[in-house]
């Protein structure tokens, strides 16, 4: 029998029905010997939610989740987390990640301009759309998948292979269109119908756009994707210098 997959904290986002229906399933893997934590956090803003009965051996942070997010990421990196960590995104969640690596950007630059700018290009996905908040959603689905599917080699509706995978297309992507990255957040199964993330991948995109945007302007891909869906958004640093001009100006004709 082969050893159990090891995590350190792994994050539940959302203690409602989905949550719940993660924490059963971890529970379950953990019971089979596919994989093993040190601790479970799951982030909900009511302490009242579907999981706060089920917690003998989790941990519930009862904050929306992005003040649990931007506590916890800045915590980790500055060396609090470990590459064993990882996150149990939501189906129904916002751009968590993406929002992060933008707030740890305007924290770090006060003085540039930082926004969501739109895709340069439309994505070459058989399904894309464009969210009102410049978050640009991506699947390589034209059909409705099931809510429990873990991408597998087969594909569950066309019963043939699966030969596409969303990281491979954004890096292309990426470098057709002259955007620096991307920044990917891989959302794979691990076991029984669970999928995470890893920490260290979100730390790594922080300090892809630190190094990127250092001294000029930078537009970075940053995605939250599995090998079948995405969330995509383009995150724009503006040139010091030329801001700074800006200002300069600004300041001293007003």
């Amino acid at each position: 029998m082969s050893e159990p997959d090891r995590y350190g904290t792994i994050t539940i986002v959302g203690g409602g029905c989905y949550g719940s229906f993660y924490l059963r399933q971890l529970f379950r893997a953990r019971s089979a010997g596919a994989l093993t934590w040190d601790r479970v956090i799951v982030v909900d803003r009511d302490a009242n939610c579907a999981v706060s009965g089920n917690l003998a051996e989790a941990a519930l942070a009862v904050s929306d989740w992005s003040t649990h997010f931007r506590q916890y990421l800045n915590a980790a990196a500055e060396g609090g987390a470990r590459d064993s960590d990882a996150i149990v995104p939501s189906p129904l969640m916002p751009h968590l990640m993406y929002e992060w690596v933008r707030d740890r950007a305007k924290d770090r630059w006060p003085d540039r301009e930082i926004t969501i700018r739109p895709l340069p290009a439309v994505p070459p996905t058989p399904w894309e759309r464009a969210a009102p908040d410049g978050v640009h959603y991506v699947s390589f689905a034209t059909w409705m998948c099931p809510i429990n599917c873990i991408e597998p080699a087969t594909c569950p509706h066309t019963k043939g292979p699966r030969d596409w995978t969303m990281p491979a297309t954004m890096r292309e992507y990426a470098a057709r269109e002259g955007l620096t990255g991307p920044a990917l957040f891989h959302v794979t199964h691990r076991a029984y119908g669970v999928g995470m993330l890893n920490v260290a991948d979100v730390i790594a995109a922080d300090q892809l756009v630190q190094d990127a945007a250092r001294d000029s302007a930078a537009q970075v891909l940053v995605g939250t994707v599995s090998h079948c869906h995405g969330a995509l958004a383009v995150l724009s640093i503006g040139d010091p210098v030329r801001f700074h001009s800006w200002r300069s100006f600004a300041t001293t004709t007003s």
